[in-house]
């Protein structure tokens, strides 16, 4: 782990010189902070397993959501929210802003997750952009802050309204983990795989590292 101003600080897994703001296929993991399971639990009915939402977790699939509403470049193929992390496909396709970002027929099944496709095929990625060293707009990482704090936001005010004793969250007690985990899908191959990984996950929560 480097330092900085003689302090410790979490190496970043964003790719060196690839430019977050470019269309593209990305994999998203995002996580509870310090992994607590605070999104919902996974329940087995009739041999499925699925993710029955928290309260928590409620609020934060609906600002999923609303963030590709209000999104025109972002396009949402895959996602699935488990007790501690979500998993998702998003496409940045600035190419057509008129694109629909998300069915407007949401799902609403017992496994939370959605299968939205902008297009029948993937191009192959082989050139790499250079990302400037700012948050871009119409970025990921642009995107993913405002989504975080939209729930940071919504969690606040639930906690408010309900009287919760428990801590409000800032900058100092964030709801989800300061980082993320990304990765750039480059062919169908991929695709395919990490939708798979991403529609089984509940039924393989037993065994996800992420199960702690």
């Amino acid at each position: 782990m480097k330092k900085y101003k003689n302090k410790y600080r979490i190496q970043s897994h964003r790719k060196p010189h690839w430019d977050y703001s470019a269309d593209a296929l990305y994999f998203l993991t995002i996580n509870t902070q310090n992994r607590k399971c605070i999104l919902g639990k996974i329940v087995n009915t009739d041999g499925r397993a699925y993710l029955q939402l928290s309260d928590f977790g409620k609020i934060v699939e609906t600002e999923w959501f609303k963030s590709f509403e209000i999104r025109n470049e972002l396009i949402l193929h895959q996602f699935i929210i488990m007790p501690n992390h979500l998993h998702a496909i998003v496409e940045i396709y600035t190419t057509n802003t008129n694109t629909c970002a998300i069915s407007h027929a949401k799902s609403h099944t017992k496994s939370h997750a959605v299968e939205t496709h902008g297009r029948a095929s993937l191009r192959e990625l082989s050139s790499i952009k250079r990302n400037p060293p700012i948050r871009l707009p119409k970025s990921i990482s642009s995107f993913i802050a405002g989504f975080k704090s939209s729930v940071n936001t919504k969690i606040d005010d639930y906690i408010d309204e309900q009287k919760l004793s428990i801590p409000k969250y800032n900058r100092n007690n964030h709801f989800f983990q300061p980082n993320y985990h990304d990765h750039i899908i480059r062919n169908n191959w991929e695709y395919q795989k990490i939708s798979n990984y991403i529609i089984n996950n509940p039924k393989n929560w037993n065994n996800d590292t992420l199960n702690i």
